[in-house]
């Protein structure tokens, strides 16, 4: 039994770890939200080079935050 019990509760880490996981990707520091503005007012959609200025971070990730916060469909 005591094996049961310690894979369920190795079963719920595993998800918390996924959840917080996903909502710091979204979450951006505001001097990480100026740099990604700047950096795209310099060289536009070079989401690579923008990360590669930003520790920790992707260039799916910079490109999601943009897409997301900036989108120009109205």
């Amino acid at each position: 039994m005591a094996d049961l019990d310690h894979s369920s509760s190795d079963d719920i880490s595993v998800d918390s770890r996924e959840e917080t996981s996903q909502d710091s990707k979204l979450e951006f520091s505001e001097d990480e939200e100026t740099l990604i503005t700047r950096m795209y007012n310099l060289v536009g959609e070079r989401w690579p080079l923008i990360a590669g200025r930003i520790p920790g971070r992707t260039a799916e990730e910079i490109e999601k935050y943009w897409t997301s916060r900036y989108s120009t469909s109205q």
